[in-house]
């Protein structure tokens, strides 16, 4: 699939209005900082357009998805970054995230086996079937695996027209995010000497709660299967998994206060511009919330860029 050049002004932005934060009781947000307010800025990616078709862009498009097609694609990209964070009024930022899926896990396999209603009234809250198992915290399937390959791939492709590489790593705590990451930029040469390590947020998980396969592992495992320094957790990051519940499903407006808080704590203490995060279409579609649009289709193994202007609480950032 090709992408012609279609360079928009960089100034027009979905305007999300500030509102307070709500209050859940399945549990507190983790980052106590003031909410900011973040903007999708279009004219960059094709999945960007606020009418896009995701079905149609797929998974993993050429280019990321990014409209320049020209041999100096990235370089051109960095530098109109560049220009917006130096012209930014205080307060306001320009950051790019990568939003990457994990790879196919069995949990999808059986979801697709069983169909989605069946599956949210029965089957998402038992462990297995006759021939799957797929809670707790699922491993991605071959399939998946491969899916993270190709991801791999289109990084190490466009690292030759160099795109500007994340410079800072953050993920879900389950397994199927952390291997697709793995696989990604552990599993690559060229993609590993600017990877050096992820950190792992409980705020990053999929939408918890009856699903069994949303269930997370304890942090003894997780550190065994992913091991520091590479995979570092972040601070208080609890032992048990204390927030899933058995009978009762998280909220969606839940989830965007989770994708806000991840937000408001990239953009109120990460000085880096190029963000990778490794995680699910529920928490990945709260961000997208969190900016003001709808529901994203964004498959297994997929890849999301989005040029976000964030200003937060009125501090420089």
């Amino acid at each position: 699939m090709v992408f012609t050049v279609r360079l928009a002004p960089v100034d027009k932005v979905l305007v999300v209005p500030r509102r307070p934060r709500a209050r859940y009781s399945m549990r507190n947000i983790s980052i106590g900082l003031d909410m900011g307010a973040y903007q999708i800025v279009t004219g960059f990616f094709a999945q960007d357009d606020p009418a896009a078709d995701g079905v149609r862009i797929g998974a993993l498009p050429p280019r990321f998805g990014l409209l320049d097609d020209s041999p100096s694609r990235w370089s051109r990209f960095a530098t109109r970054i560049e220009g917006l964070n130096a012209a930014a009024p205080p307060g306001t930022r320009y950051k790019v995230c990568f939003f990457v899926r994990h790879g196919q896990g069995y949990h999808n396999v059986a979801e697709a086996k069983y169909g989605r209603e069946l599956w949210d009234q029965h089957w998402s809250k038992l462990y297995r079937d006759e021939e799957l198992v797929w809670g707790p915290d699922p491993d991605l399937t071959s399939i998946g695996v491969v899916q993270a390959e190709d991801a791999r791939r289109l990084w190490e492709t466009e690292l030759e027209y160099n795109v500007p590489l994340p410079q800072k790593h953050y993920a879900s705590p389950l397994q199927r995010a952390l291997r697709t990451w793995h696989e990604i930029f552990v599993k690559s040469e060229s993609l590993s000497q600017h990877a050096s390590r992820v950190k792992i947020l409980e705020d990053l998980r999929e939408e918890h709660g009856e699903h069994t396969c949303d269930m997370r592992s304890p942090r003894k495992t997780i550190a065994e299967e992913f091991p520091p320094p590479i995979y570092e957790f972040e601070e208080g990051f609890a032992e048990e998994d204390t927030i899933w519940k058995a009978d009762e499903r998280e909220t969606k407006p839940h989830v965007r206060e989770r994708a806000q808080a991840v937000l408001d704590r990239i953009f109120s203490q990460d000085e880096e511009t190029y963000i990778c995060i490794t995680a699910h279409s529920g928490i990945i579609n709260g961000f997208i919330a969190a900016m003001g649009r709808p529901r994203y289709p964004l498959p297994t193994g997929g890849i999301l860029p989005l040029v976000i202007k964030g200003e937060v609480g009125g501090r420089s950032v």
